[in-house]
């Protein structure tokens, strides 16, 4: 599918100003940017990968636009556009493209605001001193391929939101649950003690009523042995 035709598509009946994300991956482009028009002025998030660039000369204007996915086309210059058309990038990704020299990536010191950008399987990184190089060059960016210069692995932002919301969800619940655990036990050992009496009462009745019964069977003997003894008596 042409780009300009899957932009139209992925507008879903909004007009571009209402537009924050837009991912046209795989199309079909004729080496250059097309239908994305300076109409969206509310993007932040933009995906082209794989759809055959050469070049950004004809990137519009996207003043809000602060992540920007560029892997797997044939760009080998033509970077000077982004600081022109997206002042405000915060992530570059250029993986897979025909970036071979630092002073391809040499525009980009112009995005002030740039923190992250990746260069994978780019012939810049076979460069000697390749990431010391780059990060002298754009002292601005804290981590290239997904690592800041100790080798610190870059944070997964929408990772950290579960994790925040896993605290602030499991706080609350943990501590309802501890009280009703510790309700229980109460309950549990007022329970036991309850059990442990009437266990008591039950044996204590069970006694008597043997005792009972012993001393039932003990009269019947007496009273019959009394009667062996009066006709005994009489016999004589």
């Amino acid at each position: 599918m042409e780009m300009e035709k899957r932009i139209t598509l992925e507008l879903r009946n909004r007009s571009p100003a209402e537009v924050a994300e837009l991912v046209v991956d795989n199309c079909r482009s004729d080496g250059e940017v097309e239908g994305l028009t300076d109409e969206f002025t509310e993007l932040e998030f933009l995906s082209m990968v794989n759809v055959g660039l050469n070049s950004l000369a004809k990137l519009p204007s996207l003043p809000k636009l602060r992540k920007l996915e560029l892997s797997d086309n044939n760009l080998s210059g033509s970077l000077e556009t982004l600081s022109e058309k997206c002042p405000n990038l915060t992530y570059l990704n250029l993986s897979g493209n025909k970036i071979k020299e630092l002073s391809n990536v040499e525009p980009l010191q112009n995005l002030k605001s740039l923190q992250s950008l990746d260069l994978f399987n780019c012939e810049i990184t076979s460069l000697e001193d390749y990431r010391e190089s780059v990060f002298e060059l754009l002292p601005q960016v804290t981590y290239l391929d997904g690592f800041d210069q100790e080798d610190n692995e870059a944070p997964d932002s929408e990772a950290d939101d579960e994790d925040e919301d896993g605290e602030d969800g499991a706080g609350p619940t943990g501590d309802y649950d501890e009280e009703d655990d510790d309700e229980e036990d109460e309950d549990g050992s007022e329970g036991g003690e309850d059990d442990d009496d009437d266990e008591d009462d039950y044996a204590e009745e069970e006694e008597e009523e043997d005792q009972a019964a012993i001393q039932g069977q003990k009269r019947k003997r007496d009273a019959d042995d009394e009667g062996e003894e009066d006709d005994d008596d009489e016999d004589d």
